[in-house]
């Protein structure tokens, strides 16, 4: 048994890139052994910005190939075909040999036994694996013609502590590699990984990514136990962190506390995005001024966190004279010099988009009857924020300044509330407006572009969304179903693309209407299979869906998916498709023409009667009620109508001889499964059983 080492030595590899870089290549190692059947115990890969490592411990020195019965042409081929079989196998003509299978009689031949050494394989193939790893941005350097993440300066390939040697490209490899990545005239020599590794963590070098993690996060708590701070919770940045040092070290730094009057927002941004700086909160999660760095080397004489200090700072003074500029402008005043600011090609400026915005806002406030005015006011200022220099230091920020402006200019706070939450939800699990004004605003702002982008036919393909257009339908869907709210969305729709052309833009999509419907039902699908919905029931609801009645629908689903499994939904299920499945195969096996009237003057039983009755009980029920329903009480009493149906069944014969009587009790069940059908279309629906 024994050890293959590989470490690939570059210029400093982005974090990014690193993480597929280490998984990729050890799978197709992986790969690679799996089908040359060569055993392993443990493999594992490990990067640092300059490092990639992949080691794979307990591998087969060789392998015993055994001698395998390879099929020829046919017998009666063609002289040409069997001398290039015996030739592109590379055997001569006397070992071929004639045999019978169920196919005829073809040309065999049996390889010989052999011993295939693990090292000429890796000769053969490590150049091959890497020579396939395809970069999302990859460079080239001198006049060499390796396109590679960042410059590659050396190989190690070692197995069974002896030198994997082959060319790639420009490169040599060898058994050893540079120890320092700033003085790359020193290398060293090593034979297995144990101790290249323990050679680096001397050093304080940690190849092994797990292992920085634990250093950042050892560190981490010590420094904030003693201060008595905490860290957001952010893994990606924490991740990235780890894959941008070699020999981690935390540092505490602070800026000035003046800076602490800025939105924290802007301090969290700062710090976290633009310097890869974790900032600390107190017991009260308020900001502080003082926040964690990780460097790649010790600061023995505190120049680093000096230097820190300063670049924060600096930006901190620029994000400081911002804000002051800017909270002060007239948002009102502003909206003007969004004429200047173009919203899409076809589509008009960011002005035109919130006259458009106003106009749809002023509909939805109706339906949730709130002020017009605040929903047209909160529209018309919306995007003003855009035009402010801090939003176009910091463009993370949009919406959220907004908020900021508005509340300094003593806006309602309703309306500054409107401004910050307009983006929401960014995802299926992110924040959702709650605030009437916020819901709103931030639907009336969706409506708009995904009318616009589709009239325009700028629309997703089955791989790209690059407007992220399937994320503003599920904010749409999310919003009023997770505020259970219906709103007339069809009508929005439709009044939105009206409004693009009275501003004289041209939409040329034809079938907009219908696209935006077919768009929304599948993004609508989406949400409820996340929600872990039964398919079956998806489909139901799909059936008879429609816009303006999202929250309505979904509460159907949801309570179809809650019972469904229960004794109550295995009544129903069971009573429809036995109701259903009787009167599909009359219809097909007899040609009546159904009238849709049941006359119970012709009724011969009590089965038939109590049938009816419970019917227009249930019919009854269905009229009473309007857009208040209680989803769980309409399939209760469903559930409840099982008795009347299953005693209709087992007792009355529908294949009566008499046409007449057959008929009207082909009418009764046909009735019965449109009183279903007031909930959903149970047809779509899979019993218990099936």
């Amino acid at each position: 048994m024994s050890e293959f080492f590989l470490e690939l030595f570059s210029e400093e590899i982005p974090a990014g890139l690193q993480k597929s870089l280490r998984k990729k290549i050890l799978d197709d190692f992986k790969n690679l052994f799996d089908e040359r059947l060569i055993k392993f115990k443990k493999n594992f890969s490990f990067s640092s910005p300059n490092r990639l490592v992949v080691v794979f411990e307990g591998l087969d020195k060789k392998i015993k190939i055994k001698t395998e019965e390879i099929r020829g042409p046919k017998t009666e081929a063609p002289e040409k075909a069997i001398e290039g079989f015996i030739r592109s196998n590379k055997i001569d003509k006397k070992s071929l040999y004639k045999k019978k299978i169920e196919k005829g009689e073809f040309y065999f031949y049996k390889t010989d036994s052999k011993l295939l050494k693990t090292h000429d394989l890796l000769i053969d193939f490590v150049p091959k694996i890497l020579g396939n790893y395809q970069w999302k941005k990859s460079m080239k350097w001198g006049e060499f013609d390796l396109n590679w993440g960042r410059p590659l300066k050396s190989i190690l390939s070692v197995f069974d502590k002896k030198i994997v040697s082959f060319n790639f490209h420009h490169l040599v490899s060898s058994n050893s590699t540079f120890v320092d990545k700033d003085f790359e005239e020193k290398k060293k020599t090593f034979d297995n990984f144990k101790s290249y590794q323990k050679f680096f963590e001397k050093q304080g070098v940690f190849i092994d990514q797990n292992k920085r993690l634990k250093i950042i996060n050892r560190n981490f708590l010590k420094t904030l136990d003693k201060k008595r701070l905490k860290i957001n919770d952010n893994p990606k940045l924490i991740d990235e962190v780890v894959n941008l040092v070699e020999s981690p070290n935390v540092l505490l730094c602070s800026f000035d506390k003046k800076f602490l009057s800025i939105p924290k927002e802007i301090l969290i941004l700062t710090m976290e995005t633009h310097q890869k700086y974790f900032p600390t909160f107190d017991d009260k999660n308020q900001i502080t001024n003082e926040f964690l760095i990780v460097t790649n080397r010790k600061d023995n004489k505190g120049l680093i966190k000096i230097g820190n200090e300063r670049v924060v700072e600096a930006r901190l003074n620029d994000a400081e004279f911002f804000w002051n500029k800017d909270k002060a402008q007239n948002l009102v005043k502003k909206v003007s010099e969004l004429k200047s600011m173009n919203f899409f090609k076809g589509l008009g400026n960011y002005f035109d988009k919130v006259q458009r915005m106003r106009k749809i806002g002023g509909m939805i406030s109706d339906e949730l009857l709130i002020s017009k005015e605040k929903v047209e006011l909160s529209a018309s200022i919306c995007k003003t924020d855009l035009t402010s220099e801090l939003v176009g230091e910091f463009p993370e920020l949009q919406g959220l300044m907004g908020g900021y402006f508005s509340a300094y200019q003593g806006f309602d706070k309703d309306i500054s509330l409107a401004l910050t939450e307009q983006y929401l939800p960014i995802g299926l699990n992110s924040k959702i407006p709650k605030k009437p004004f916020s819901v709103a605003l931030s639907i009336t702002d969706k409506i708009d572009t995904i009318v616009g982008f589709f009239g325009i036919n700028e629309k997703p393909t089955s791989s790209k969304d690059p407007l992220a257009l399937r994320r503003t339908a599920l904010g749409i869907i999310r919003t009023i179903i997770e505020n259970k709210k219906n709103l007339k969305i069809n009508d929005l729709l439709s009044y939105s693309s009206s409004l693009y052309e009275d501003q004289g833009f041209y939409l040329s999509n034809k079938n907009l209407q219908k696209e935006l419907n077919d768009f929304l039902k599948d993004r609508f699908k989406h949400y409820l299979k996340e929600k872990e919905i039964r398919h079956d029931i998806i489909d139901a609801i799909i059936s008879n869906f429609s816009l303006n009645k999202l929250f309505s629908s979904y509460e159907k689903a949801r309570c179809l998916n809650k019972i469904i499994n229960n004794q109550i939904g295995i009544d129903i299920t069971s009573s429809f498709k036995r109701a259903s499945n009787i009167l599909d195969s009359e219809m097909k096996n007899n040609k009546i023409e159904m009238d849709n009237t049941t006359d119970p003057g012709i009724f011969k039983s009590d089965f038939e009667k109590n049938l009816y009755k419970k019917v227009n009980e249930i019919n009854k029920y269905y009229s009473t009620i309007n857009n208040d329903e209680n989803y769980e009480k309409s399939l209760s009493i469903l559930a409840n109508a099982r008795k009347e149906i299953f005693e209709f069944f087992d007792n009355v014969k529908v294949n009566e001889e008499n046409e007449t009587l057959r008929k009207n009790r082909l009418e009764l069940i046909n009735m019965l499964c449109k009183t279903f059908q007031n909930f959903t279309n149970f047809q779509f629906l899979k019993a218990t059983n099936e």
